[in-house]
């Protein structure tokens, strides 16, 4: 069986910056993708997954998950995080080297 959305492979740059992935429709059935560069410091700003879920692949640095106002997980190199939808989060690079990470979004399914 085959589907009707076309095989995408997309090298990932080395450039101290976000990079889109993924963007949805119509390249996509609802997924969206990037890649995120962190500096020493910096964070992604608190937001919500709303309605969908998250993946993160931490592929470089280290930093805390933190979810809501109160828990916090440390992640980094080799790590991989679940961010299930409805949940308020934020990304915080706590090392001395950038925090590069990917994630994919995409919309929950209802149960």
């Amino acid at each position: 069986m085959t589907s009707p959305e076309k095989v995408l492979v997309i090298d990932l740059n080395e450039k101290p910056e976000n990079q889109k992935l993924l963007s949805g429709a119509p390249q996509t059935c609802g997924m969206r993708s990037g890649r995120v560069y962190l500096s020493p410091g910096q964070g992604c700003g608190l937001h919500s997954t709303k309605d969908k879920e998250e993946l993160l692949v931490f592929l470089s640095g280290q930093g805390e998950l933190i979810i809501g106002q109160e828990d916090c997980y440390q992640v980094g190199k080799g790590k991989v995080s679940y961010i299930p939808p409805q949940t308020d989060h934020d990304v915080k690079n706590t090392g001395s080297e950038p925090l590069i990470y990917v994630y994919g979004v995409a919309p929950a399914a209802a149960d």
